[in-house]
């Protein structure tokens, strides 16, 4: 009863409103899309029940461990029928938790954001300590130096946090009419300079492929980006090293000639090149 109560999103009326007046697919449709037809190991389901502040169903993101195109990927999926996927501290926790796993097993992992960013009136409880918000962003740049490849999908209005995870990944994907990437939307450049912009000159799907280059892949649907993506991961030839330690070439000269390469006093550079 509890697991059902945590798939079923925001409630009947913000799942109309999300499918029917703002025409995107329900966070679980998106995954059936992007997923190969098999079952996927769902993470944290129970997440966000029963909080202090009240029923955040599945924290308001998916997490899980599946294959696309036959290859392993830890996967992060923003609801926005929860609040307009706004993120909540439970919400960070537990998307640490999935880049902590995508981390330990070298995983690729996969960003569908839909997200308003932090829910402000607990912005306390995300910002400032080692393991809230910002800590999404440190892990994704530690997994890019690891060369742990990152895709992500902006899958509607993103805004503040919800920006930065897009546009930290390898490869981004766009949807025409449909996503949206900036740090502050139309209703706060009007309050700071008196200008009015429409969401799409802001930070939409043609303005990021066209001008800024924040998007790598422009789609006119939403199925067409997750097809984006699957052929994405299809061609990156990306397989975990193996745990064992693999044994390397042995250098081409012994290492036992190097103190020969020594200058003899300070005066002279060493010749780093022979080295």
């Amino acid at each position: 009863e509890l697991l059902e109560t945590a798939t079923k999103g925001g409630g009947e009326n913000a799942i109309l409103r999300h499918t029917q007046r703002n025409k995107k697919l329900f966070v679980r449709e998106r995954l059936k899309l992007l997923l190969d037809d098999e079952a996927f190991l769902e993470l944290s389901p129970l997440a966000g029940l029963n909080m202090p502040y009240g029923d955040v169903p599945a924290a308001g993101c998916l997490t899980g461990i599946g294959k696309i195109g036959g290859v392993w990927c830890v996967f992060m999926a923003n609801d926005a029928t929860v609040k307009g996927g706004t993120i909540y501290p439970m919400g960070v926790k537990k998307q640490l938790r999935a880049q902590e796993i995508a981390l330990q097993n070298r995983l690729l992992s996969v960003y569908l954001v839909d997200s308003g960013g932090a829910f402000l009136p607990l912005q306390s409880e995300l910002f400032p300590d080692k393991l809230h918000g910002g800590r999404v962003f440190y892990n994704e740049a530690i997994m890019s130096a690891m060369r742990i490849p990152q895709v992500a999908v902006v899958c509607g209005s993103c805004v503040a946090g919800g920006a930065y995870v897009p546009t930290m990944a390898e490869e981004v994907v766009m949807i025409d009419k449909i996503s949206t990437l900036f740090l502050a939307g139309p209703p706060l450049v009007k309050a700071a300079t008196g200008e009015n912009v429409s969401p799409e000159d802001l930070g939409g799907a043609e303005l990021h492929s066209r001008v800024s280059g924040c998007s790598d892949h422009f789609a006119s649907s939403e199925k067409e980006a997750y097809e984006c993506v699957r052929n994405v991961i299809s061609t990156l030839n990306y397989d975990p090293p193996p745990e064992e330690v693999t044994e390397h070439d042995s250098p081409l000269y012994s290492s036992e000639e190097l103190l020969g390469l020594a200058p003899k006093d300070y005066r002279c550079t060493l010749p780093v090149k022979l080295v």
